[in-house]
């Protein structure tokens, strides 16, 4: 695995405009992917996880929203600079996205072959025979069988996990370097959700291609990334490898979060929820963003911003608990 990051974001700041004056729905977000890596992005619906993977692709919609700091290198090109005509040429060809919803992102009046096709045709300069044969090759990859007679078909013609692996075909069909895969499986069943993870997985391993995966279900992050950033209104609270999060957990809503989880092993009475909900972007300005949720937060919390703290080799954490030389965290 390369050492040179394909994707590197630093201290992203994205804010949206309304009454009240610009309100940071991203603040300070600062990560990277490498080549062939799958990076998990974690957290409740809320915490900025979407607003970080559109700020990526630039689709924030403006007005309202705006990129208002920071840099987003990919290859060491700073896209949030790049004019709209050049980030047209970046978008599907070296930075793709699967969206929540296939049904939303395919256009119901045009056939599935049709809509591989002007991809492919808009990015590839193919002609339109080599156009269709790759087309037909990618549904092939993603696991879909009777290709020809699907390439002619309309999405309502499809099952949900059928659609969703269409858009992974589509997301993949002129290789990019980086897949953003937002929230892939959470209109699918669990079986079918199995598949697309181990189907995500296997074309990260053929195609080197890295993944960065959001999702607000800590099974799937265990079940395919490497590493992981736990989010919670608007900023990364902890960073590590997958062993780091989910057997050396170093902040409160991180702890939160896993002890939250269902337990197949017959766990006897209520399941555990974290008190309180996301603040809304902008209420918080000072102090840590957790503290009114934080079992062990003290005054410092309240009004002193924590840094990302060094837990471990790979592992930071944005609490006072990991503070060198201050509160203990045993």
């Amino acid at each position: 695995m390369a050492n040179t990051p394909v994707l590197d974001v630093k201290q992203l700041k994205t804010s949206f405009l309304a009454d009240g004056g610009e309100i940071p729905a991203v603040d300070d977000v600062s990560f990277s992917v490498n080549k062939g890596e799958i990076l998990g992005i974690v957290g409740e619906s809320g915490c900025g996880k979407s607003v970080t993977s559109l700020s990526i692709m630039k689709l924030i919609p403006q007005p309202p929203g705006k990129i208002v700091g920071g840099e987003i290198l990919l290859n060491g090109e700073n896209l949030v600079t790049a004019a709209e005509k050049r980030m047209r040429k970046i978008r599907g060809n070296d930075i793709a996205m699967i969206f929540q919803e296939p049904m939303t992102s395919l256009n119901p009046l045009f056939t599935i072959g049709d809509q591989l096709v002007e991809a492919l045709l808009i990015h590839k300069k193919l002609d339109k025979r080599s156009a269709r044969q790759q087309a037909a090759e990618m549904l092939k990859l993603v696991g879909l069988p009777r290709v020809e007679k699907i390439m002619k078909e309309y999405p309502h013609q499809l099952s949900g996990g059928m659609r969703q692996r269409v858009m992974i075909a589509m997301a993949l069909s002129c290789h990019p370097k980086v897949l953003i895969a937002d929230e892939p499986t959470t209109a699918l069943d669990v079986t079918i959700q199995a598949q697309i993870l181990s189907l995500m997985k296997d074309l990260n391993e053929k195609l080197d291609t890295a993944i960065i995966m959001i999702t607000h279900d800590l099974g799937v992050v265990a079940e395919v990334c490497q590493r992981v950033i736990v989010m919670y209104a608007g900023k990364v609270v902890e960073e590590g490898t997958v062993e780091d999060i989910f057997n050396n957990p170093g902040h409160p809503y991180t702890i939160g979060l896993l002890k939250s989880l269902p337990d197949i092993r017959g766990k006897k009475g209520r399941l555990y929820s974290i008190p309180g909900n996301v603040p809304r972007p902008g209420t918080i300005t000072v102090g840590c963003r957790f503290a009114a949720r934080c079992e062990r937060a003290v005054e410092k919390c309240l009004t002193d911003n924590p840094e990302l703290y060094r837990k471990g080799e790979n592992h930071h954490v944005r609490c006072f608990l990991h503070e060198p030389g201050g509160m203990s965290h045993e």
